[in-house]
Formats: C-alpha cells, structure tokens, sequence
C-alpha cells in the first residue's frame, strides 16, 4: 500500500484531492497519513526522560472515507461509509461536488479490476495460467491496460465511440490494435 500511496501522491504532486476513498484495509490509512501527514514534534514536559516521538497528523484539507462490507456466509448484507481523516460535513460537500459520484464508494477501481482480471487471465483469482516469470507478466499487464485505454470501446464515454486515453487527451483518434503494436515505444525526434 505504501507504493501505491507513495506514487499517487507523486504524481499528483502532493495536492491533496477533494475526496479519497476505499476499502477499509488499514493499510490504506496508515499509507496515507504517512505520504500527505505533517510531521508534529511535541515538547518535552520536563528536564529528564526522553524525548516524545515526532508523529505525522493529517493536514487541514484531507478528506478521506472508507466502504465497510458486513458479511454473512460469505454475501454481503450491509455497507457502511466511514470517514477515516476530515469530517462528515466536509466528505458531505466534496460529495455534493463530484460530478461523477454522490456516495463514498470503490466502484470505480472494482470496475477496473473486473476489467483487468477480465482481460489478463493471469490476474484471475483461481487460474492455471498464474504467471511464472515477473516480466512477462508485467508485459501482460501493460499490454493489457494500454490496448484496453487506446483500442476497446467504452459505451459509458458520453461523446459516442471514444476511448479513455481520447477523453483524457492524450490521443486524438481511435487506434487499430495493429497501430498500437507497430508504434515505437520510443519516438525519436
């Protein structure tokens, strides 16, 4: 989780957003106190003894919120929303913000992973086709993330038969999967 954190928080140059949400893997909070906290160093209360420990506290603006599942033989029964760092009010507002959801939820990466265990047969949960070497596996990911983001159709983009790398900009038409095997990773100038 640390990696995950540490590299969301890099490349979004450490703004923090209006609304971070997940599972409730403590892992996640601890990561991300520990890459958007404020380190604090307390006083020391007297002459003798140790120092207190510094420790990091969530900055003024950090709105995070998890999704409890309670589960009964193995189906879940009930959600619950949980704000971990900001206040309910202030989830409330980012909320009434969004112009994509109006709950705190993980859908949206449980939809990618869906899709992604859909298309890489090596990421199924119970599979034969587990990968036995590192880099080829990280080469079936990449290929498929890539060839999902600039050649598979997604009705859910509202502009018609569009591409996630078109609405984000960074390509300007709909690439053929033989276009995106043949381009040179690397573009010389």
């Amino acid at each position: 989780m640390d990696l995950l954190v540490e590299d969301f928080h890099r490349r979004t140059q450490g703004r923090l957003m209006n609304l971070m949400t997940s599972d409730e893997n403590p892992a996640y909070a601890e990561a991300i106190l520990e890459s958007y906290g404020q380190e604090v160093r307390p006083r020391r209360q007297g002459k003798r003894g140790r120092r207190p420990q510094p420790y990091k506290k969530p900055p003024v603006g950090l709105k995070y919120a998890t999704v409890h599942r309670t589960r009964q033989n193995n189906r879940v029964v009930g959600v619950e929303r949980r704000v971990i760092y900001g206040t309910v009010t202030a989830v409330v507002a980012a909320l009434a913000a969004s112009k994509v959801s109006t709950a705190v939820n993980t859908v949206f990466v449980e939809r990618h992973n869906g899709t992604d265990r859909n298309r890489n047969a090596r990421k199924v949960r119970k599979t034969y086709c587990f990968s036995k070497d590192w880099q080829v596996h990280e080469a079936v990911g990449y290929f498929t993330l890539y060839s999902y983001n600039f050649c598979w159709p997604v009705r859910t983009l509202r502009q018609g038969n569009r591409r996630q790398a078109m609405a984000a900009g960074l390509t300007d038409h709909v690439w053929t999967l033989k276009e995106w095997l043949t381009r040179p990773a690397v573009q010389r100038r």
